[in-house]
């Protein structure tokens, strides 16, 4: 009787959700070609041009520079003046469970792991929630691609990039399955100050057996999967083996999440020695940087995930966390942040603007946000960047978008598209001002 009455007052807290804010209506496609004009734009490239113009047709750019330079015909485009305000790339949200989370508290809405250690043939794109009402608030802050990845222990899955304006997950979908998730097992269950990484990995509470056992499931997956990879036409399918193939010939990367800077070395040597191509380091923090010649010397990209948040260690300086992506950048390793919690995945732009007083120019933040990541994901050649040929994924705001106190988005385009920015904090906000308007 509990577990009914249990059910039924979390099916009316999610009626009452969804009854008093509503997702926004999906944009549609664009019609007409759009020229924003007079603003600042901010390449995602370094490059700022004053006094400048983007045009986008059909969904993609066509030109970008100064306004006295644009010669194509005015009267053809929806001209949209923008003088004194900013122009950005669209902002790229990696490493998230954006859209698998609802309600944290609330089991029925979490769907971001299914049972087992080895899962590699996981989609989480099809558990992928445009209806999500996380999602608006994470866009109305200029946040327009995420990669949405699986929670697990060692192989929980393959992850997928989305844009965040869509009716369904097959709408959504903006590279389809093009990474795998590892956690490497620790060898100790203790956890440092900081809190833990995106996905779980499994524990060695049992002793040093339990961390020996975990790597030889790996060995033996990863062995099975290079020698099934070799095989043209196989008789069986094995969905598990199937999903992993892409990492041997370069066209899925090896998304590895470890918490030490031993298990850093062992998983990225473990994987180099199986053949995998692409490798990029997520969750990384000051142990990461423990090991930043070994990084360095393996050409491995960084996604930093807790800049807003403490050191590791407790005897390490307290802003350290602001300063690992000045660090990173200054010795050559490409570097991407996210934010670890996506139901506060808005703040994203502001963790990138809190590295500036710590080593990055504000040119430089940006792109560990857009074309940074971008890179990383592998979707650099459509987007991450202003330039002439790539999606038209671009947002307009009246101030600085790092700053959290100017920040004000008033436009967003993914893919031409001019999309909403409504979202339930402000349909709240609407409705109880208007209450308190109507007392007085």
């Amino acid at each position: 009787m509990k577990k009914i009455y249990t059910t039924i007052i979390i099916a009316l807290s999610l009626f009452y959700i969804n009854t008093t804010a509503q997702v926004p209506v999906v944009a549609p496609a664009q019609k007409k070609p759009v020229l924003l004009s007079g603003a600042t734009i901010h390449t995602g490239t370094g490059t700022v041009i004053e006094n400048g113009a983007v045009a986008f047709s059909g969904g993609k750019i066509t030109f970008v520079g100064k306004v006295s330079d644009f010669t194509g015909d005015r009267t053809s485009y929806e001209v949209i003046d923008l003088s004194g305000k900013q122009v950005y790339p669209g902002l790229i949200f990696p490493n998230t469970n954006l859209g698998l989370v609802e309600i944290s508290g609330v089991d029925v809405t979490v769907d971001t792991r299914e049972t087992g250690d080895l899962n590699p043939n996981v989609r989480s794109i099809v558990a992928y929630n445009t209806d999500s009402h996380v999602i608006p608030v994470v866009r109305s802050n200029g946040i327009l691609i995420a990669q949405i990845v699986p929670s697990g222990t060692l192989l929980p899955g393959t992850a997928s990039v989305v844009q965040l304006d869509a009716w369904n997950w097959e709408d959504a979908i903006y590279e389809a399955d093009n990474g795998l998730i590892m956690g490497w097992p620790r060898r100790s269950s203790a956890m440092a100050r900081g809190g833990a990484s995106t996905y779980p990995q499994p524990s060695a509470s049992a002793g040093e057996s339990a961390y020996d056992r975990n790597v030889e499931q790996l060995e033996k997956i990863f062995t099975d999967a290079a020698a099934y990879s070799q095989i043209r036409k196989p008789e069986d399918r094995n969905l598990r083996l199937e999903a992993m193939k892409g990492l041997f010939d370069g066209s899925k990367t090896l998304y590895l999440n470890a918490s030490d800077p031993k298990g850093i070395i062992a998983a990225i040597s473990f994987a180099k020695r199986h053949g995998v191509k692409k490798i990029v380091l997520t969750g990384a923090d000051e142990s990461a940087w423990a090991v930043k010649d070994f990084l360095k010397e393996n050409n491995i990209p960084v996604i930093l995930s807790h800049v807003h948040a403490l050191p590791r260690q407790e005897f390490s300086d307290i802003r350290l966390p602001f300063k690992l992506a000045a660090m990173f950048m200054k010795e050559g390793i490409l570097t991407g942040l996210t934010y670890a919690t996506p139901s506060y995945g808005y703040n994203l732009p502001f963790a990138a603007g809190q590295t500036v007083p710590y080593g990055l120019s504000k040119e430089e933040a940006l792109q560990t946000v857009t074309l940074n990541n971008a890179r990383i994901l592998g979707i650099d050649d459509v987007t991450g960047s202003i330039e002439t040929g790539k999606d038209a994924n671009i947002v307009v705001s009246t101030g600085d978008i790092l700053d959290m106190m100017t920040n004000n988005i008033e436009y967003a385009f993914i893919a031409g598209r001019n999309i909403s920015l409504d979202n339930k904090h402000k349909q709240l906000y609407r409705r109880f001002q208007s209450k308190y308007e109507n007392m007085k």
